[in-house]
C-alpha cells in the first residue's frame, strides 16, 4: 500500500531526493573492473554534489586507479537509503551513480573523485534517470541530515503522537493497522508506515507550512494535530 499527495509542489524533485540521500549516507558500494568495494566512512559530498572518495592510499581501489591510464577507471557507486526506524521493508531508495573514478589531485595522495555520467534514482514509485545539471544545481532537503534523529525520537518517545497522526487519515486509511512508525520527513511533510498483518500503507501528511529546520518541523507536526483533516491531502491506496 502507498500514499501520495495531490499537490505536485510538495513532491520532492528527483535531483533533490538524490542529494538528500547522499547528504545522509555514511557508506556506499562501489564496483569497478569486476571488483566490489564497501566504503564505510570513506567519502564526502561537496555543495555541488561532487563525490570524493578517501580510501587508504595502499587499498586495492587506490592502487587500481593509480595503475590506470589517464582518465581513471569506470565505476558504479550505489547508495542505499534505509529508514532509521525498525519498520518493514526499510529500504526507501537506491541511488546509482555511474562515472569514472580518478585521482582528485595531480600527484595522487590516495584521494579520488567521481566524475558522474549517469545518476539513477529507484524508489517504490519506480526508476528514473536524473538530469546531471539538475543534480549539480539541487540542494539536499534542509531536514536530510537531521531526519534520522527526528524520526527515531518520534518513534521512541512520542508513540502517542504517531497514533494521533494516523487518526488524521480517517476513513481513507484501510482498517486493520497493527503498527505505525515514522518512515520519512522532509520540509513539506511527514510519512508514516502503517503496517497490517499483510502489507502496509505509507501515509503522507502535508505540513501546514514549509519547515526550514528540525525545530520548525517539530512545530509543524504539532500543528498537523490541530489542523482540519481536509488540509492534509492524504490518499492511501493499496499495494501488496
Amino acid at each position: 500500500m502507498s500514499a501520495a499527495t495531490d499537490t505536485a509542489l510538495t513532491e520532492q524533485p528527483a535531483a533533490e531526493h538524490v542529494r538528500s540521500v547522499l547528504a545522509r549516507a555514511i557508506s556506499l558500494s562501489l564496483s569497478a573492473n569486476g571488483q566490489d568495494y564497501d566504503l564505510i566512512g570513506m567519502h564526502s559530498v561537496d555543495g555541488r554534489g561532487r563525490i570524493v572518495l578517501h580510501p587508504q592510499a595502499d587499498s586495492p581501489l587506490a592502487v587500481q586507479v593509480a595503475a590506470a591510464e589517464r582518465g581513471g577507471i569506470g565505476a558504479v557507486l550505489e547508495f542505499t537509503d534505509i529508514a532509521p526506524t525498525a519498520l518493514r521493508d526499510r529500504v526507501r531508495a537506491r541511488v546509482t551513480i555511474t562515472g569514472r573514478v580518478a585521482p582528485a589531485e595531480a600527484g595522487g595522495g590516495g584521494v579520488l573523485r567521481l566524475d558522474p555520467t549517469r545518476v539513477t534514482l529507484r524508489t517504490t514509485a519506480g526508476t528514473r534517470d536524473v538530469d546531471l545539471d539538475a543534480f549539480e544545481r539541487a540542494e539536499p532537503d534542509p531536514l536530510a541530515v537531521e531526519e534520522a534523529a527526528m524520526l527515531t525520537h518520534l518513534a521512541d518517545a512520542h508513540g502517542d503522537m504517531v497514533a494521533d497522526l494516523v487518526v488524521l487519515a480517517g476513513s481513507r486509511l484501510p482498517l486493520g493497522v497493527v503498527r505505525a512508525l515514522p518512515l520519512a520527513v522532509d520540509r513539506h511533510g511527514i510519512t508514516l508506515r502503517c503496517e497490517y498483518h499483510e502489507g502496509h500503507c505509507d501515509l503522507r501528511l502535508l505540513f501546514p507550512a514549509t519547515a526550514r529546520d528540525a525545530a520548525e518541523a517539530g512545530e509543524q507536526v504539532r500543528r498537523l494535530l490541530t489542523t482540519p483533516r481536509c488540509a492534509h491531502h492524504q490518499h492511501p491506496s493499496p499495494r501488496p
